[in-house]
């Protein structure tokens, strides 16, 4: 069964309403098992190292934080949550998708894959409607951007996202396969549905929601916050202050965070809504079609996650004060090393220049 081929983050390539879908080739291409176990420990070390600097830095700026900056902490904290399971999925896929480490583990690591998503997307759409207000209503918005309607929108994000990436715990199980002697971690419908077509309509319902909810609804809002952006900006760009111009280059640091986030993502996306719209029979389910589905997921979902180890590394390339943060923190370091002859007034002054770089 092609469903049990492959399944990693809520998606299982196959139509059982295929008249020939046994008879098709659904093996799978030998080199991804260890491509991909490879990609999946890439990821994991750039992201656990990346987006732990990121934290640490957030963290430590104190009362130096934008609004930005503690959305990006946030989006952060999903990322290191999400690359501490890729060793689990590396394994997972170098064992031919054989799961060794048991129910829970396999509810929870599956979990964490979509609370990612949907937590990752939420923050993005967040700071691009922060830079909406601070723009395009920049007078009349500071009441909204407090300090504690941040809070209160991240406790919305996280509280969301909990709630949409639930049904994984439910459903999420492992299901034996004694024929080829493995244990797939997989969903399992066994609880609601009776009939294989209702099993369908789960299937397709939950992975179309989750493709609505967690990509095209928030990105077609970010669209429109920043077509408003545009059309402000380009009707001020001559008579830009210097805090309007602090503000243009935080909203290309964000807007980058948005398109990688939207070029990682929409394939992995695209191939599980033609795969979920098969079950409804509004796909082709030809052998050609569903095994070119099969052959592009790991790459589709391999790319999607190559996204949280990215974030990191954007902040260093555009963000001159995340740059200094890290400067600061770094030479902190060195002054804590430092042995006892050095001047303690030198190391002050040296301290201070690098803070007004900030």
């Amino acid at each position: 069964d092609l469903a049990e081929v492959l399944d990693s983050a809520n998606f299982s390539p196959h139509s059982p309403n295929s008249a020939n879908s046994t008879m098709c080739d659904y093996s799978e291409w030998a080199p991804s098992y260890s491509v991909i176990p490879v990609l999946y420990m890439l990821i994991f070390i750039l992201g656990l190292s990346g987006n732990g600097v990121v934290i640490f830095t957030v963290w430590r700026a104190q009362g130096k934080r934008r609004a930005a900056d503690i959305y990006i902490g946030n989006l952060a904290l999903a990322d290191l949550t999400f690359v501490v399971t890729l060793p689990l999925w590396a394994v997972y896929t170098a064992m031919q998708y054989h799961w060794p480490f048991g129910v829970a583990l396999c509810k929870i690591s599956s979990y964490v894959v979509l609370l990612n998503m949907y937590a990752s997307v939420f923050c993005l759409t967040c700071m691009s409607f922060d830079r909406y207000l601070a723009i395009v209503h920049s007078l009349s918005s500071t009441q909204l951007r407090t300090r504690s309607h941040i809070q209160a929108s991240l406790t919305a994000i996280w509280l969301l996202s909990g709630v949409l990436a639930a049904p994984t715990l439910v459903f999420r199980t492992t299901k034996p396969d004694l024929e080829n002697n493995r244990t797939s971690c997989a969903m399992d419908f066994t609880l609601v549905v009776t009939r294989k077509e209702q099993e369908n309509l789960w299937i397709a319902g939950l992975s179309l929601s989750s493709s609505a909810l967690g990509f095209l609804l928030p990105f077609l809002a970010m669209m429109v916050c920043y077509c408003f952006i545009g059309c402000t900006v380009t009707h001020h760009f001559n008579t830009l202050r210097k805090e309007d111009q602090r503000k243009r280059r935080l909203l290309k640091i964000i807007t980058t965070l948005v398109v990688v986030f939207a070029a990682c993502w929409l394939p992995f996306h695209i191939v599980k809504s033609a795969d979920a719209l098969t079950y409804l029979n509004l796909f082709p389910d030809t052998c050609s079609f569903l095994r070119f589905l099969l052959l592009a997921h790991p790459y589709a979902t391999c790319l999607a996650y190559v996204n949280s180890c990215l974030n990191p590394f954007l902040y260093a390339f555009f963000d001159q004060r995340f740059r200094s943060q890290c400067l600061c923190l770094l030479n902190h370091k060195k002054f804590l090393h430092a042995s006892p002859h050095s001047s303690l007034s030198s190391q002050k002054t040296e301290a201070q220049s690098l803070a007004t770089k900030v």
